[in-house]
């Protein structure tokens, strides 16, 4: 009778584990990332570096938020939060809120939206 097999693909949790070196959840400036952060490149990929790593900065010359990211790479969130901490602890990425802060306590426009309802109400 021979042992338990090994799955020769180190695709699971296996995988995940190596790529995060064990860690569970980004901490530092990466413990406020979701997935309509905005990840933007700040340098090139560099001999050395992970994989994964070398992907998130060649995909983010332009901005990509985390939630299209971690479809491009097939990650969960929490392992895609950890490879992104290490780039913004290395200063290689730069991660935006959506919305620009001068634009964000002011809301929605209103009298577009009472034009928009009157227009529909008018259907």
């Amino acid at each position: 009778m021979s042992g338990p097999r090994r799955p020769t693909d180190p695709s699971g949790l296996e995988r995940y584990y190596v790529l995060t070196g064990g860690r569970s959840g980004p901490g530092g400036s990466a413990s406020s990332l979701d997935v309509a952060t905005l990840i933007i490149s700040r340098a090139a990929a560099v001999p050395g570096l992970q994989h994964e790593h070398e992907e998130i900065l060649r995909r983010c010359r332009d901005p990509l938020s985390v939630a299209e990211l971690g479809a491009h790479l097939g990650l969960p969130f929490n392992i895609l939060a950890v490879l992104l901490a290490d780039l913004l602890d290395a200063g290689r990425i730069e991660a935006r809120d959506p919305i620009p802060a001068s634009d964000a306590g002011r809301g929605p426009d209103l009298a577009l939206l009472e034009e928009v309802l009157s227009g529909l109400e008018r259907l």
